[in-house]
């Protein structure tokens, strides 16, 4: 790690170690505008503070479920509303997606708590697989 004037600095390999990254990710994610390291005589890239912050801003995102292309665009754009379409996207995904779990989760707990040695031959098991595929559980009888 070398100073240069206030700043800290480091090179690709430190800021991945640092990060638990491979050198090949930040080499990636220069390449779709996500980061703008510095160069030095010999091309080498320099990360300074606002490199390692926006790491950290793109991994949040990573680990949040946003693309790449997502987090480029929030990070990219100066228009706050772009911002908040990409983030209300998001949210309607997840939203989406935990509404799955929740009754995937439902059929698990109603199976595990079913009286029946096998629980395809219980009626709430075969009215819940009959709703998931549009058929009145009457019409299988």
């Amino acid at each position: 790690m070398k100073s240069s004037g206030d700043e800290t600095v480091m090179g690709i390999g430190e800021i991945a170690q640092r990060f638990g990254l491979a050198t090949h990710v930040l080499r990636h994610w220069e390449s779709m505008g996500l980061l703008a390291p510095t160069r030095t005589e010999g091309d080498r890239r320099r990360y300074g503070p606002d490199d390692l912050y926006r790491i950290a801003v793109i991994l949040r995102a990573k680990n949040a479920g946003f693309s790449l292309d997502d987090i480029r665009e929030m990070i990219t754009t100066g228009d706050p509303a772009v911002r908040r379409g990409v983030l209300r996207r998001r949210q309607a995904d997840l939203t989406e997606r935990i509404a799955r779990a929740q009754a995937a989760l439902g059929l698990i707990e109603c199976a595990l708590s079913c009286d029946h040695d096998d629980f395809t031959g219980c009626a709430h098991f075969q009215a819940a697989v009959a709703e998931r595929i549009g058929m009145d559980p009457a019409v299988r009888s």
